[in-house]
């Protein structure tokens, strides 16, 4: 079952649709995302340990023809010991400090780790905007492909240190999925410390391990909770809409426990599982759909918002009746009717100052005012999604 690697036109490689768990072993190309917790102790301190273990499997996977990128949360989680603080913090300024120390202790402990089966590991550190823009999306894909093609192992994480609430993927679980469609990965493994998703907290009595999601009508009276554990930020719900943007693109999706990596890899039956789905095209775009927020919001007036929504328009200055927020341009931004309501999502081509001069302008004026460049759309319909 090899992935087809022929490219849309742009040469991405396009992930094999992996249909049920048996076929997770013949992936030849897979994301593996490990939350803060399955790499910690209970005081918060990096456990070595943990780490050897995840890198064991990885690397039996690599032997046998497996290409690997690891998505490691941890960073700020492998710093709290060490800077003596008892949970991770809220502020942002206290969080990117966090990092930067951490951001060392992780690599390292990831360098050693594989070091002991002879593998090479390449540090990546991304933040939102690196797969927004056109040009740097493009790198981070080469970027990852060199190293790749060179047999290294790819160490993935949010670039904390210099990340604001701005440009912050939010958790490593939407990070992980994004990789996993910017690389056309056949599998992403999600691992935690929870074993699977079940129908109701696993504590609970008669809560039932849900072993195979179809669509997210399987999910119906499913008691999902959203805090994640005292070192990370995610929770049952981000590692949802991760396995939905992953498998929706194509990408077979195992969600599991840290301890049963190298049963999932093998298919065993552990962990829930969500088919890879044909049917959207891979694109850098498609990630707007599961955005968790706009920069910034465009609110429309009437004929903009039926052009937007019922015919696939570009978005005209003309059309524009408020701009909410302070961004630059390239940034993704909310699209809204009058009433209130996002029916789009879009990459702005104008900052948020500019848009403010053009807004309710024609193209003739705008030329006349302000100049020939800003008789371009506001958003154009080809780095718009409609949602």
């Amino acid at each position: 079952m090899a992935p087809s690697n022929a490219g849309n036109g742009a040469g991405l490689r396009q992930p094999a649709r992996i249909a049920s768990r048996e076929e997770l072993g013949a992936a030849e190309r897979i994301v593996v995302k490990i939350g803060s917790s399955s790499l910690t102790d209970e005081n918060g301190r990096l456990d070595q340990s943990h780490v050897h273990g995840i890198a064991t499997t990885a690397a039996h996977l690599a032997s046998r023809g497996t290409e690997v990128v690891i998505v490691s949360s941890g960073a700020i989680a492998a710093a709290l010991g060490p800077l003596g603080l008892e949970r991770r913090p809220t502020e942002v300024p206290l969080q990117q400090a966090a990092a930067s120390v951490g951001q060392a202790l992780l690599a390292t402990a990831w360098s050693t780790a594989f070091a002991d089966h002879g593998r090479i590991t390449g540090q990546v550190l991304l933040t939102e905007s690196d797969v927004i823009r056109p040009q740097t999306y493009r790198n981070v894909r080469s970027a990852l492909e060199s190293l790749l093609e060179l047999g290294t192992l790819p160490v993935v994480n949010e670039n904390d240190t210099t990340a604001t609430h701005e440009i912050r993927f939010g958790d490593n679980d939407r990070l992980a999925a994004l990789v996993a469609q910017l690389l056309g990965a056949d599998a992403l493994f999600l691992l935690t410390d929870v074993d699977a998703l079940y129908t109701a907290p696993p504590r609970e009595p008669g809560a039932r391990r849900i072993d195979h999601v179809e669509d997210a009508a399987r999910l119906s009276g499913v008691s999902i909770g959203s805090v994640g554990s005292k070192v990370g930020t995610g929770g049952m719900v981000t590692k949802l809409s991760a396995a939905q943007l992953a498998s929706t693109t194509g990408t077979a999706v195992l969600m599991t426990s840290a301890a049963q990596f190298a049963a999932a890899a093998d298919g065993a039956d552990v962990g829930t599982f969500f088919p890879g789905h044909h049917g959207r095209r891979r694109s850098r775009l498609v990630w707007l759909r599961f955005a968790t927020r706009g920069a910034g919001t465009l609110v429309l007036d009437e004929g903009a918002a039926e052009a937007v929504r019922s015919r696939r328009r570009s978005l005209l200055a003309v059309g524009i009746a408020e701009v909410r927020g302070t961004f630059p341009d390239g940034v993704p931004v909310d699209l809204a009717a009058p009433d209130g309501e996002i029916i789009a999502r879009g990459l702005t081509g104008f900052s948020s100052d500019e848009l403010r001069a053009m807004t309710g302008r024609g193209t003739d004026e705008l030329r006349e005012v302000l100049g020939e460049r800003f008789r371009r759309p506001a958003v154009h319909r080809d780095q718009l999604v409609v949602l």
